[in-house]
């Protein structure tokens, strides 16, 4: 066989493989079943960030473009007729993923069989209260939520989709951290390691500074950490933080060139970036918040990408010093519906220092809680 003749088997051979593969990614695409739908649960889902949230959900940004959901919406009784709007207009959106819509004032009725709940209704503090007045209110609210999803759970095991191993929570009311907690107390049945609250908006609210002052894409941008609380004590860390350029991936410290601003200025507007909102606005963060809830549950589902770290709040296991007990915001990778702390990071004495002042917060927070349980 000469080399013309076999240069045209090839050619033919190669040419029926491609008509053969064509043909078969056809027929599959006829074949593919829809994938189970997940239920999930949206508390204050009548208010700003639940607003922005819901169509967020209903269109896949947070569990992917092919996976059908279920929205369970609870408000309290004074909001039922606003409620029943935003059940209104997720159904006149008509989201193709949108496989059902329960909107109610029922506890017991939103927190039944369902996967995922984003906490967000909490009790606000107003003018003249004092914080342990603000977390009594709370303790009552998340006291009959906790109690309502820890009953859900019994049902798991008939019913549940490949997607999770179990019920997972993420707390966005603040004080987010210590709300987490407070959930945990009455809700025995969930495992503490999927009650997480939410520190991604802080994350966020970090990248964006980094890619403005650089002026980069924030994709560019990584492994920023939040440290600690959700509160104007949490510590931006960018030690580690690196971004993609044309000559290679270099560390945000370098190419910043100003340790005083990344030090000071960097870390304040980071703090006080929802007070500055709120300023601007006259109304809190509300799409960045639930476009950071969306974050967080993606990431935490579906994992991270290779070689990227996020910034979660998770029970402490005593990781890098931080008292175990503490719901505290750390680096973590997440796979297959479970978060990791990530470990060796090296912690200089200025951020030691700032580490440990979010933590003396959480551990006050907790006390000031857990007198409110009785």
């Amino acid at each position: 066989m000469d080399k013309l003749e076999l240069a045209e088997q090839i050619a033919v051979v190669s040419g029926c493989l491609y008509l053969s593969w064509r043909i078969i990614k056809y027929v599959w695409s006829f074949l593919e079943v829809e994938e189970d739908p997940v239920t999930v649960l949206v508390t204050g889902a009548a208010g700003q960030i639940g607003y922005a949230l819901v169509p967020m959900i209903a269109r896949g940004e947070m569990l992917g473009p092919n996976r059908p959901v279920i929205l369970h919406l609870l408000d309290i009784e004074p909001a039922a007729e606003a409620l029943n709007g935003v059940k209104m207009e997720l159904i006149d959106a008509a989201f193709p993923l949108l496989k059902g819509v329960v909107a109610t004032t029922n506890v017991v009725e939103a927190c039944t069989d369902v996967d995922i709940a984003i906490m967000v209704g909490g009790f606000p503090r107003k003018d003249g209260m004092e914080r342990k007045d603000v977390m009594s209110k709370n303790v009552s609210i998340y006291k009959a939520q906790a109690s309502a999803l820890h009953y859900t759970i019994d049902g798991f095991s008939q019913r549940f989709s490949l997607l999770l191993p179990l019920l997972i929570v993420l707390l966005v009311a603040n004080p987010a951290n210590t709300n987490a907690l407070i959930l945990k107390e009455f809700a025995p049945s969930i495992p503490e390691d999927n009650i997480t609250s939410l520190t991604r908006l802080d994350h966020n609210r970090a990248l964006g500074q980094i890619s403005e002052k650089l002026n980069v894409h924030v994709s560019d941008v990584k492994n920023v950490i939040i440290w600690g609380n959700h509160s104007s004590t949490q510590y931006p860390d960018v030690n580690h933080a690196t971004v993609s350029t044309d000559k290679g991936t270099k560390y945000v410290r370098e190419l910043v060139n100003n340790d005083h601003w990344l030090n000071t200025e960097f870390i304040t507007t980071v703090q006080q970036r929802g007070a500055a909102i709120i300023k601007a606005r006259k109304l809190s963060s509300a799409l960045s918040a639930a476009s950071a809830a969306c974050d967080h549950i993606r990431d935490w589902v579906l994992g991270t990408p290779k070689g990227t770290w996020v910034s979660m709040g998770v029970y402490s296991d005593g990781s890098y010093g931080v008292p175990p007990g503490l719901i505290y915001s750390f680096p973590v990778t997440c796979e297959k519906g479970e978060w990791s702390i990530v470990q060796g990071l090296k912690i200089d004495e200025f951020s030691r220092a700032k580490m440990d002042a979010t933590a003396e917060e959480l551990i006050e927070e907790k006390a000031l809680a857990y007198s409110c349980l009785h």
